[in-house]
């Protein structure tokens, strides 16, 4: 599938869900022996990712070490990469992938709708996980999600002078100063974009920002590396888990969470249908959910959880202290917030 025909497909799923008959949801699983031997019999799990590598690679040998004798594949590209590749395979009936996870939360009402998902609702899911991030009929659950915040570097700039709030980027005092990411490119981007203009700052913020002569690069993981370099001093929108990380490795570098909100970006993980090793499939799907690999992800990828068994670095503020910005991913336009920006950011 090229990517015009992904994206109207896109924007078909996100108009027919509310039409889309509810199934129940299974009951909830656990890893039981029964489930293990037989994943263990399969041998291998393929799992297709969108987290950052070295954490998917850890996740991975820590779900080995743990299930002796099942060998994970972890396949990492970008979000929009594993969704085009979904797309193209299961149109042409290959069946590579067991668990797929991206963090655009629209990709996953798109494989619902063509049925590509097996129903499985892993046991911390139905017991831990609020309703608004998992699937009423089990099909996914949120895996992981972060934050796209404001930040600045610290040597750049001093506290008091440091901008406290979106609003305070339109200032003329930045303008040529800012780095952010692109939401053509970036599905955290793309995501806290559409929260960012339905909420009271509208697009007219978008419009006025991209009069300050924003330094504008692709994927969200590039404005914190730009603050780092020291090639400007703030960055207007980007990955909370890479300020985390960079953070805590002694770069000078403070994240910012604005009055008006802070985008909340989901990633969402499921088992396919098609799975060549659906048991395998199960028990590593169980896993990703489990207190142990959020905290992980949360110690290792600087990741937030819906786990309230996990526990946050010294230094990082709660998400129950963040005003949040989500965003219904059943409203996603891609190809308005595509049109909108290249209007007000010439690119």
């Amino acid at each position: 599938m090229s990517v015009k025909p992904a994206v109207a497909a896109l924007a078909i799923a996100a108009a027919l869900v509310p039409g889309v008959a509810s199934a129940q949801a299974p009951a909830p699983y656990d890893a039981t022996p029964q489930l293990v031997a037989a994943a263990q019999k399969e041998g291998k799990v393929v799992w297709y990712s969108a987290t950052d590598v070295q954490v998917a690679e850890k996740l991975a040998r820590a779900f080995e070490a743990k299930y002796p004798g099942i060998k994970v594949q972890v396949e990492r590209s970008g979000a929009e990469r594993i969704f085009q590749r979904i797309n193209q395979e299961y149109g042409s009936k290959i069946y590579n992938a067991d668990v797929v996870e991206t963090s655009d939360a629209v990709h996953f009402l798109h494989f619902k709708k063509q049925g590509w998902l097996q129903p499985a609702v892993p046991a911390d899911v139905a017991k831990f996980w609020p309703k608004e991030y998992r699937d009423a009929d089990g099909q996914y659950a949120a895996y992981r999600a972060h934050l796209s915040v404001i930040a600045y570097n610290t040597k750049l700039v001093p506290k008091e002078q440091a901008p406290k709030s979106h609003a305070d980027l339109l200032d003329p005092k930045w303008s040529g100063k800012m780095v952010k990411a692109h939401p053509g490119y970036s599905g955290t981007i793309m995501t806290g974009t559409q929260a960012l203009s339905q909420s009271p700052l509208g697009w007219g913020y978008f419009e006025q920002l991209g009069k300050q002569k924003v330094m504008q690069v692709q994927s969200s993981t590039e404005p914190p590396k730009k603050l780092a370099a020291g090639e400007r001093p703030v960055m207007a929108d980007g990955n909370e888990y890479n300020v985390f990380l960079l953070k805590e490795s002694g770069v000078p570098i403070e994240p910012v969470y604005a009055p008006e909100g802070t985008p909340l970006v989901v990633g969402n993980g499921a088992i396919l249908k098609n799975a060549a090793n659906p048991n395998a499939a199960k028990l590593f799907y169980h896993f990703m959910f489990t207190r142990e690999a959020q905290q992980l992800n949360s110690d290792v990828g600087g990741l937030r959880s819906f786990h309230p068994e996990v526990k946050e670095k010294a230094g990082r503020v709660p998400l129950s202290q963040i005003k949040l910005l989500n965003s219904d991913p059943a409203r996603l336009d891609p190809e308005t917030i595509k049109k909108k920006y290249e209007e007000y950011f010439g690119t």
